[in-house]
């Protein structure tokens, strides 16, 4: 069972809502729209699927339609068309057309947001404003201070339980919005652009922080970004939209490697490979590997020019390799292995999935080609060309839908 399940959503800002609708199944654009009844097409038939546990971001250029798609996921924004399904324990709640007693509960008890701009009560300390939505729940207050100080613990401003929010810099401001939301023990949690106000350093922190939160709480995360170096950093799948549509979802490797449309393409072209791609998706086959009438059947060419070769046996493990008629010595990487303990001239065989960006630090330190393995066997070789290829951006083409 999904988490949230969004189907066929049109979201329309105005009063001639039926006629503007008419006019999208007619295939009239967005301004066509404007210029007839003065409504606003915020989102265009929405189809995703958001299962329990991922982060999944919605992301575009600013009026794309992104943030009126989150809004609508905990009605803050009125559905006009379509359904959005909601988990609540056995059942799924259609947010688009549940009574305002669901609603209620779905908000209190489901779901939780945190807000671009913190959102914080300013005559309310810290330690209060995380309490908040447990106030609202209910809870006594010695209880839901309590359960706050927890949640503060988490984002290490204990310290700051007394303070009021103009006392705190923008980075400390986002944990407590964090915090209270965390504190709600919703499952679902919506973050509409929640780092976009704060400077590089400090938005790349938070990122850091989120993800490790996420990592020991297991939430279900929209979170809504204009920044796709951002949305591949965080997200499980990312949702890309344009004019209120929702052009492609998919896996942050498969936006990267294959994006379907040039709109897509322009954003993949302006990002860091290194920071999603693993090496798999880049490598040079084994089968792609040069062979040679001079030699063994069971050797390799990793690099003619200064004769660099691998030997593979019957397995397909990889047993020996030399350049220039010189052994050199194989190394097999283990994750957490600091980098520093490579040298030059070693040979290192890696998982397949490896990151690039941990591929190029031990090709930095060897300064040899990286060898990929699955289970001992040789799959793929990382080489000169390869690591080029992901730098300069040839590692994609543009498909089509």
């Amino acid at each position: 069972m999904a988490a949230i399940s969004i189907r066929n959503v049109d979201v329309v800002f105005g009063n001639h809502v039926e006629q503007s609708l008419a006019l999208l199944d007619k295939g009239s654009s967005r301004q066509e729209i404007i210029d007839a009844t003065g409504d606003v097409v915020g989102v265009h038939n929405a189809c995703i699927e958001v299962q329990p546990g991922e982060i999944c971001v919605l992301m575009g250029l600013s009026g794309s339609g992104k943030s009126s798609l989150l809004r609508a996921v905990n009605g803050l924004n009125t559905v006009s068309r379509g359904e959005i399904l909601v988990q609540d324990g056995d059942q799924m709640v259609d947010i688009a057309s549940c009574d305002a007693k669901t609603l209620q509960h779905m908000r209190t008890r489901r779901i939780s947001m945190v807000f671009q701009n913190f959102a914080l009560m300013p005559w309310m300390t810290v330690i209060d404003n995380v309490a908040f939505g447990l106030e609202m729940q209910g809870m006594s207050k010695p209880k839901r201070r309590a359960k706050a100080m927890q949640q503060l613990e988490m984002v290490s401003l204990t310290e700051w339980k007394d303070k009021y929010p103009h006392e705190l810099s923008g980075g400390m401001q986002q944990r407590v919005g964090l915090a209270r939301a965390f504190a709600m023990d919703s499952d679902i949690l919506l973050m509409d652009e929640p780092f976009s106000a704060l400077d590089p350093l400090i938005r790349n922190q938070l990122q850091d922080e989120l993800i490790e939160l996420q990592q020991r709480l297991n939430k279900t995360i929209l979170f809504v970004s204009h920044d796709l170096d951002e949305a591949l950093k965080l997200g499980t799948h990312i949702a890309i939209m344009e004019s209120a549509k929702i052009i492609q979802h998919d896996k942050p490797e498969d936006i990267v490697l294959n994006p379907k449309t040039p709109y897509v393409a322009d954003f993949v072209a302006h990002t860091n490979p290194l920071n999603v791609l693993c090496g798999r998706s880049l490598m040079t086959d084994v089968s792609e590997l040069d062979t040679r009438d001079d030699m063994p059947d069971d050797m390799r060419v990793l690099n003619p020019h200064d004769n660099t070769l691998i030997s593979v046996n019957a397995e397909g493990a990889v047993v020996a390799a030399s350049r220039q008629d010189q052994p050199l010595n194989l190394h097999r990487w283990i994750d957490g292995q600091d980098i520093e303990d490579l040298a030059e001239g070693l040979l290192v065989m890696a998982a397949a999935d490896v990151s690039m960006r941990l591929a190029i630090e031990i090709k930095y330190k060897t300064g040899l080609p990286v060898l990929l393995t699955e289970s001992d066997k040789l799959v793929g070789v990382l080489l000169d060309k390869d690591f080029y290829h992901a730098l300069l951006g040839k590692h994609f083409t543009v498909g089509s839908d």
